[in-house]
């Protein structure tokens, strides 16, 4: 199908990026009926990310799958902050890893750091396993799916948490309200639910100067760090990564 055709039905279906979906639509596709197959799924308004199998962050193809979490490009802040001073042998965690995109990322930016991931979806653990050294990927609630053997060890926690209002779900865009699990995206009542329980357990697993890095959002951020100080963390706000280190004393 030439090019024009496939802007033209993108248009039509409401693509606002048609033209830059068309080539990744016909770099991705293997043959006509693979593209025709493909650009049926998109017109039915599927996720590009999942009608061409990946997502580009931090220069990366982060392969993704059906109900699991889709990389956004904001969260390359966290992979800025979590990697700043990271050095070879140093140990990273990507909790609530979805595709383990961020993990990768600062792995990418950092090479040589020790990754490991951990998320409660096992679509999700699957999905990561394919992105990170699967042997590290474990499947469980944040803190719990780790190996005891990290605790005091991490140099930097790098966390996605759901942190969308229950009420405001509704709300989100098609694509994620209807195409990602639930538990990737519900944060409780105010959104910060499972935040709570981030930096409230982050001490624990983060060695002296360690940091544990979260996205809020603009409105949540302040709440974020006011979290990061009660844990005994020294926090920062870099847009909507929210950081807090743990003392060296």
């Amino acid at each position: 199908m030439p090019l024009d055709d496939l802007v033209t039905t993108l248009r039509a279906a409401g693509c606002v990026f048609a033209e830059d979906e068309a080539r990744l639509l016909l770099d991705a596709a293997g043959d006509e009926d693979e593209l025709a197959r493909m650009l049926a799924e998109r017109v039915s308004g599927t996720p590009l990310e999942l009608v061409v199998g990946y997502a580009e962050f931090c220069g990366l193809r982060i392969l993704v799958a059906p109900g699991v979490f889709v990389p956004r490009q904001r969260s390359a802040a966290l992979v800025r902050v979590a990697a700043a001073g990271l050095g070879a042998g140093d140990v990273v965690v990507d909790l609530g890893c979805g595709t383990g995109a961020l993990g990768a990322a600062v792995l990418a930016a950092v090479p040589g750091v020790e990754v490991y991931a951990a998320d409660v979806d096992p679509d999700a653990v699957a999905c990561a396993r394919r992105n990170l050294p699967e042997d590290r990927v474990y499947l469980g609630d944040l803190y719990a799916a780790l190996p005891g053997e990290l605790r005091g060890r991490v140099a930097a926690l790098v966390v996605n948490a759901p942190y969308v209002p229950t009420d405001e779900i509704a709300l989100m865009p098609p694509e994620a309200r209807d195409h990602e699990h639930h538990v990737a995206l519900d944060g409780g009542p105010d959104g910060l639910d499972v935040q709570r329980r981030v930096i409230a357990g982050a001490p624990a697993w983060l060695r002296p100067g360690g940091r544990v890095v979260v996205e809020s959002s603009e409105r949540q951020a302040p709440v974020s760090a006011a979290l990061m100080t009660t844990a005994g963390l020294e926090p920062a706000i870099d847009g909507q990564a929210v950081s807090g280190i743990r003392p060296r004393t």
